[in-house]
This record gives structure tokens, sequence and C-alpha cells, in this order.
């Protein structure tokens, strides 16, 4: 059995108001910095925001990192992986999906796309967005608050962190330009769409930490997701 922190009493305001405020001063740096700034950045706030976690009470188990966590978590990543590589092939070989994978921002070869798939988002997105939204913001309101609540603001969140990604989509993606448009009420549209569905899977990915214990499970389906993607994008691109 996976050990469940208990819900307790914390001083939740000022705990995931901290944590927040180094979200969007990573978010900052990777957006305004030097190219590929969340190298750096996304581990070093990932770290930090386990340290401030800590410094809130928070244990190990409460974040997902507890040892005992380890192995049900892996076995959670694995089976969320395959599963994503299976949907993604036959997506792709499908005339009416196939688009889907046409994108501008991954059309720069196997290489770049292996270096994309295998470090720039591990490091850059998964470990830092993982640690935030499915460790330490969803650990903080759950002690405090229980469960339900730490999924509707830690989705709720991730959704709208996803606003400043999404402001091109509508341009750079060919099945969404034909779905929206390319204009502002597109972008606006699609800028929507992606907030809503973010947060939709954002909702998944923090089951999926619950049922689990660890933050391995929502990695393994987030890395698959967005990693496996620009891998099967680079494939039909070609």
């Amino acid at each position: 059995m996976t050990a469940q922190p208990s819900t307790r009493r914390v001083a939740i305001a000022p705990a995931v108001a901290g944590a927040v405020a180094l979200m969007v001063a990573v978010s900052l740096i990777g957006r305004y910095g030097p190219a590929h700034s969340m190298l750096v950045a996304g581990p070093v706030g990932a770290l930090l925001l386990l340290l401030w976690a800590r410094a809130a009470g928070l244990s190990a188990d409460d974040v997902g990192l507890g040892r005992d966590s380890w192995r049900r978590g892996a076995a959670y990543a694995g089976v969320c992986a395959a599963a994503v590589a299976a949907v993604y092939v036959v997506a792709a070989l499908l005339p009416a999906t196939r688009d889907a994978f046409r994108d501008e921002r991954y059309d720069n070869g196997p290489g770049a796309a292996l270096l994309t798939a295998f470090v720039v988002i591990p490091l850059g997105t998964v470990l830092f967005e993982e640690v935030a939204f499915r460790g330490v913001l969803w650990g903080l309101v759950r002690v405090a608050r229980g469960p339900t609540l730490a999924t509707l603001v830690s989705s709720g969140l991730f959704g709208l962190w996803h606003v400043m990604p999404s402001l091109r989509l509508n341009k750079v993606n060919p099945a969404v330009t034909a779905l929206v448009g390319s204009g502002r009420t597109g972008q606006v549209l699609a800028v929507l769409g992606a907030v809503l569905f973010t947060a939709a899977a954002g909702a998944v990915l923090c089951e999926l930490r619950r049922r689990s214990g660890s933050l391995l499970a929502p990695a393994g389906l987030h890395w698959a997701i967005n990693g496996l993607g620009v891998l099967v994008t680079a494939v039909v691109a070609r």
C-alpha cells in the first residue's frame, strides 16, 4: 500500500502564495531569458520549491517523492507512456488525424527532435511543472484542505500556466488554424481551448499523483504526451 499523507492544518495562504510567486519568477525567466534558460531555471526552481515545501512543513510523501511510492509510480508511468505511444502511432497513420502532428515549431529534423524530447522537455518542462503543480502546490493544498480542492487549484493554475505558450498556436499548427482561423478571434479561441484542455489534463495528472502517491506517475504521462508528440511530429514532417 502507498503511504497517504494525512490531512492537517498548515498556513496555506502564505505557503501557496510563496510557491506561486516562485513559479511566476521561473516562468518569466523562461519566457524572457536567454534561449533554453529553462534548462537551468527549471531544475533550480524545482529545488527551491521543494525547499519551500519543506520549510512549510511538508514531507517527502506530501510532495510525491517518498521512497515507498517509487516502484508504484514507475509502473504507472510506464503504462501511461505505452498507452500514449499507441494512440500517437494510430493517430499519425490515419489521414483524418495526421495533420494534428504538423507543427512548424518542431520541424527541425530528427536530431533537434531527439534533443527536445529527451533533454529540453524533461529538464525544461516536466521536472519543474510536476514538482510545482503536482508536487508542492498539490501537496500544500492537500494537507490543509484535502485532495479535491488540491486538484481544483492545481489543475486550474496549470491551465492558466499555458496562456503564454499558446499565443501563437493558431499560427503554427495547421490543424488548429483550420479549426479556429489565424486572426485575433482564432488566437483567443486557441488560447481558451489550450487553457481548458491543459486544465483537464492537469486534473488527470493530479489523479495519477493521488492514486500512485508518486510524482513519477504524472511525470511519465506528462513526458509521454510532450516528448513522444515531438518525436512523432518529426517523423510526420519527413
